[in-house]
């Protein structure tokens, strides 16, 4: 479907005055942002307007009942500098599963699409070239309508921004387990991006950082025992040769670098099983001698190789150097810009030359 996409372009860009390969995430913001209404059933005026300032009104129900879900991706640069998005449509499809968990009214996939392809065109200036380095993008939805009662709302924005940013993590990071807060539980919103979960888990996490870790791994919600995520990734870990990272099950969100991971694991020659994994099997894999690698996977971060677990009174730690992990990272990076042929189809380009 064609969408009439009207556009407000700035005729000068602050690209140049930021130093746009190193800038850590979300410092920095492009000069326009996407934006769409819902409002009589249907999403309408789709358009490209200067970055600023949104009206929001104080009744305004995202900022009173949690109706607010969001997305991320990164735009890279490929062969003679052409703009590059990994897997946007599967952002879509993951965009529209949360808004059904939380009762809010699907975004048109194509548009949703379409909507970053444009507005990547139009901050392709804005597109750092270093390794490691991309523009993050952030499409979101949230309830627009001013009232104050418990039920679904009928007016939302959708609207994409974007930022240039660094590399996530500079080294191999230490988890740790969190037995005490939950992240999810099944039934809850956890396979959602809702913003709601990023708010319960900013607590726990600076007090793990108080203890020396870089984020927390959060465990089940019923025994504290099984592995669910990291921080705002999933994760890998490989025991005697081969890979198992824990099933979705209704807690765990369903990560498209995750997804990407498990494709190229399997790619070259890796058995990787999707299953419940028990704090016990960890440390007995430790202390055996079998466990020999863990990686964190997700869009900011990419892969993040893991140096230790704290779990309780144990320091599981594991060899400085993640083999598999650098491995799968080089060849996920060189996919995103082109330097490793994308044999899985999952890199979209995006044509900068065309301006509506």
């Amino acid at each position: 479907m064609l969408y009439n996409i009207k556009e407000t372009i700035k005729h000068s860009s602050r690209a140049k005055e930021i130093d746009i390969n190193n800038i850590a995430m979300g410092l920095a913001f492009t000069d326009h942002m996407f934006i769409c209404d819902f409002e009589n059933g249907q999403w309408n005026n789709p358009r490209i307007e200067p970055m600023e300032l949104i009206p929001t009104h104080p009744a305004a129900m995202a900022l009173h009942y949690g109706q607010a879900i969001f997305e991320g991706l990164k735009a890279t640069l490929g062969k003679e500098n052409t703009p590059l998005l990994f897997r946007p449509d599967q952002n879509a499809k993951r965009l529209n599963f949360s808004a059904d968990r939380m009762g809010m009214p699907a975004f048109p996939e194509d548009l949703f699409v379409e909507g970053l392809k444009r507005l990547v065109a139009i901050e392709k200036d804005w597109i750092p070239t270093h390794d490691g380095s991309a523009l993050y993008l952030r499409p979101f939805m949230y309830a627009d309508e001013a009232f104050i009662g418990m039920r679904a709302a009928t007016k939302y924005k959708f609207i994409i921004f974007a930022s240039p940013s660094g590399p996530f993590f500079s080294k191999p990071i230490k988890l740790w387990a969190e037995t005490q807060y939950i992240r999810a539980a099944n039934g809850g919103t956890g396979e959602a991006k809702a913003a709601g979960n990023y708010a319960a888990a900013i607590r726990p996490t600076e007090i793990a950082k108080a203890k020396g870790y870089d984020q927390v791994l959060w465990l089940d919600a019923r025994d504290f025992e099984y592995v669910q995520e990291v921080g705002t990734m999933n994760i890998f870990f490989k025991i005697a040769g081969k890979f198992i990272t824990p099933n979705l099950g209704g807690s765990v969100l369903n990560g498209i670098t995750r997804l990407s991971v498990i494709d190229l694991l399997r790619d070259k020659g890796f058995e990787v099983t999707e299953r419940p994994v028990s704090m016990k099997e960890i440390v007995e894999a430790f202390e055996n001698g079998t466990l020999e690698e863990a990686f964190g996977a997700g869009t900011a971060v990419s892969i993040a190789p893991v140096e230790e677990i704290g779990y309780k009174d144990i320091k599981i730690t594991f060899p400085v150097d993640a083999p598999v992990g650098k491995e799968i990272k080089a060849t996920m990076d060189g996919i995103k810009t082109q330097k490793i042929e994308d044999k899985f189809g999952w890199i979209v380009e995006v044509d900068s030359t065309v301006k509506a």
